[in-house]
């Protein structure tokens, strides 16, 4: 019987990083979002806070990406965790707003760079074979940090305000910049497969769209997602206004959904055979959705928390599932573009979501916005099941059978005939 991954140094450092800056980054949005609407009472501020701070890993993916991919990666983790304590403490002392929104966009810049840099790190961690539990393990600390973020940045805020707020944020950057430096293990590019020309900051999103498999699994990500996150704009009006709860049930709701999430990465994402993982993920693509959707058809609370389980379940399943088969489909060398252009596509969807989510509340009402935002949510998956058994033509491994085909102009091992399923 293997050793558990927290037995290893490095790993419980990298977890503790991944989970301590998730809980940084809500204590902060919390706390801006909180500032912003304090000062403004716009709809728009907030909204624009919101773009400044989740568009730059949309803009900025590919060369985000390309840092990582070019510099080592705990050293890089180090320094841009550094500039991220220093924009914090800045927003800590900033009154303005349109400051406050040109530092967010800088600590947004922040996030896109750190992110593909803790994901570069799990294979050299975890080794080829102890992926889906690694991704397990760290999707588990950063829910972990999702779920005590927010509460601890209303609670700062409403105690010291953002200056309070913002200077824990800056502390939590300054404990990921010392475990980045304490780490023995390196991602150094110099030893990493390179092609032959320089490389590009596109190279990530080429490759996830020139691999079937990952084409077909980005394609449902980001159809999934942009459904799936205009229902979280309706669900407060539809705990308050359609099931007439209070602001207790919508924070019992999030918690539950957030616990299932914790647990489907951590108990579920283990048992899922390497070569189904992309199957695993495009079926829990499906339940996610659908447990958005079914709580419209029947209008009870106890029913409505089940299915929020249930889709928390299924959210961290497949979020380990995606991150997985990016490593396991994908040459070293582009891990860290690879990353960060799937943060880029996760965000463009949720920020076209957000704006969408408002308007259909105010057009079909926050029923009809869970009932088709989350049927289309479940749609998406279905299709991409239906697609990768036609793909296949039956049930077969979807892990990486064939050493990973580099598109971006390296040379790799051509992949093998594809193996028929076996009869059942």
């Amino acid at each position: 019987m293997r050793s558990s991954l927290f037995r290893d140094r490095d790993f419980r450092l990298v977890a503790g990083s991944v989970g301590l800056s998730a809980l940084g980054d809500w204590v902060a949005i919390v706390a801006l979002g909180l500032y912003v609407k304090e000062a403004t009472d716009s709809g728009f501020a907030v909204a624009a806070l919101w773009v400044c701070l989740f568009g730059p890993s949309v803009l900025v993916a590919g060369h985000a990406g390309l840092l990582v991919d070019r510099i080592e990666a705990t050293r890089l983790l180090a320094a841009v965790s550094v500039a991220g304590a220093v924009g914090a403490v800045a927003l800590a002392f900033t009154e303005a707003v349109a400051p406050v929104l040109v530092l967010t966009a800088a600590l947004g810049v922040v996030f896109a760079i750190s992110q593909p840099a803790e994901f570069s790190l799990v294979p050299p961690l975890a080794g080829e074979d102890r992926i889906q539990e690694a991704n397990g393990h760290i999707e588990t600390a950063r829910y972990v940090g999702f779920g005590i973020g927010p509460l601890l940045g209303g609670l700062l805020f409403s105690v010291g305000g953002l200056e309070l707020a913002m200077l824990v944020d800056a502390a939590t950057f300054g404990f990921v910049a010392l475990a980045a430096l304490a780490l023995r293990v390196k991602r150094q590019p110099d030893v990493l497969k390179e092609t032959d020309r320089a490389p590009r900051a596109r190279d990530g999103i080429t490759f996830l769209f020139r691999d079937r498999l990952l084409s077909l699994v980005m394609s449902v990500a980001f159809g999934s997602l942009l459904f799936m996150s205009a229902v979280w704009v309706a669900e407060l009006f539809f705990v308050e206004d359609v099931l007439g709860r209070g602001d207790l049930a919508y924070g019992a709701m999030l918690s539950i959904w957030t616990v299932g999430m914790a647990l489907g990465a951590m108990l579920l994402s283990r048992r899922v055979a390497g070569g189904v993982v992309a199957a695993a993920g495009l079926v829990a693509a499906t339940t996610q959705g659908a447990a958005l959707a079914l709580p419209a058809l029947w209008l009870s609370f106890a029913f409505f928390l089940a299915c929020s389980f249930m889709g928390g379940l299924a959210h961290g399943l497949k979020n380990v599932m995606f991150r997985s088969l990016i490593h396991l489909r994908v040459p070293d060398h582009l891990h860290g573009r690879a990353f960060a252009a799937y943060n880029g596509i996760r965000n463009t969807a949720e920020l076209g979501a957000f704006a969408a989510g408002g308007l259909l509340v105010a057009v079909i009402g926050a029923r009809g916005t869970l009932a088709y935002a989350g049927g289309l949510s479940a749609l998406a998956g279905l299709i991409g099941i239906l697609v990768l058994l036609r793909m296949y033509r039956g049930w077969v491994p979807t892990g990486p059978v064939d050493p990973p085909v580099d598109f971006t102009g390296g040379s790799s091992e051509p992949p093998g005939p594809a193996q028929p399923a076996p009869d059942s």
